[in-house]
């Protein structure tokens, strides 16, 4: 019997997508910006006009890296030092994992539906564009990890 589950859409992409470049614009930043299905694949893309050619392969790849491994890119960054559990972890899957900020997972109802990756500025900049696009799906951070998000209180 075949198995269902529950996934990003096209819209949500696109509705994520919408987000992500207000807030690209309110930092003055041109950004390239991903966003993965629940299987870790692209569902959607942008790269705003001026947006660094070499932030396509990181927004994309830090969305996968969020997805794969079901935490943020920051997060898996901190596992991955010398001496820590996930140290080398960005040579695994043909060297596409990176380990450093604005790779997001998206949550709905407890479920990991897909990520977000964003691309262009500080660590914290990329963040701040993951979230404000997660937000638009009516997402907040959690208090006790910014960097981590679920789904509003009903």
């Amino acid at each position: 019997m075949p198995r269902t589950y529950t996934s990003l859409t096209l819209e949500d992409a696109k509705q994520m997508l919408s987000a992500a470049e207000a807030k690209a614009a309110s930092l003055g930043i041109p950004y390239c910006v991903a966003v993965v299905d629940a299987g870790g694949h692209l569902v959607a893309f942008v790269r705003q006009d001026g947006a660094l050619i070499g932030s396509i392969d990181l927004a994309v790849n830090k969305a996968a890296t969020a997805r794969i491994f079901d935490k943020t890119t920051s997060d898996l960054a901190t596992l991955a030092q010398s001496g820590k559990p996930l140290f080398g972890i960005q040579e695994s899957n043909a060297g596409k994992v990176v380990i450093f900020g604005g790779g997001v997972p998206v949550v709905l109802d407890g479920t990991i539906v897909g990520a977000i990756g964003a691309s262009a500025g500080t660590v914290e900049q990329d963040i701040a564009v993951a979230e404000a696009a997660i937000t638009a799906l009516g997402h907040q951070a959690r208090s006790s990890d910014a960097s981590r998000l679920s789904r509003k209180a009903s």
